[in-house]
């Protein structure tokens, strides 16, 4: 499981000139699902992006997650993030889930953010959608669940 995570002064999503998700302060978190995720992927993830402190303090340093500021999340669907453009020009994206597996994992990662962050807003799954954010900062974290440390207990 891969996102792009930004840190945003607002933002919102539109299908076909209809806005359908916005935000102000928070994150637009991009959520790419690969072929061989799972639960324990999905859950590692919507912590460290809920968790992230990427907001600034009464100091100015960023130390603040975006609970913590209570702003919003505005979550994504977006296979590119799996892109392969090693070989040739034309990007292959066969590392990417098909959708009845990837959706299923992304309305997971949604509902496990809802747990602990009040205002969470999604674009359409697998529609062209226009994205238009004010990155604040700007602040953009790219987050990959295969970097993640081995878990010590079993699931």
């Amino acid at each position: 499981m891969r996102s792009v995570i930004q840190r945003v002064k607002r933002a919102s999503v539109c299908v076909e000139n209809r806005v359908i998700a916005s935000i102000t302060q928070g994150l637009v978190v991009f959520l790419g699902v690969c072929h061989d995720d799972d639960s324990s992927r999905v859950h590692w993830m919507a912590d460290k992006v809920t968790s992230l402190r990427i907001f600034p303090n009464e100091q100015g340093k960023m130390n603040k997650s975006v609970s913590q500021v209570a702003g919003g999340l505005l979550i994504v669907s977006q296979f590119t993030l799996y892109a392969n453009t090693i070989k040739g020009r034309r990007p292959s994206f066969t590392e990417a889930a098909v959708r009845e597996t990837a959706e299923p994992l992304y309305n997971e990662f949604v509902n496990a953010c809802r747990q602990s962050i009040s205002l969470v807003e999604t674009g359409w799954f697998g529609r062209d959608m226009d994205v238009t954010l004010v990155n604040w900062g700007p602040v953009t974290i790219w987050l990959d669940s295969d970097m993640r440390k081995p878990s010590h207990h079993s699931d």
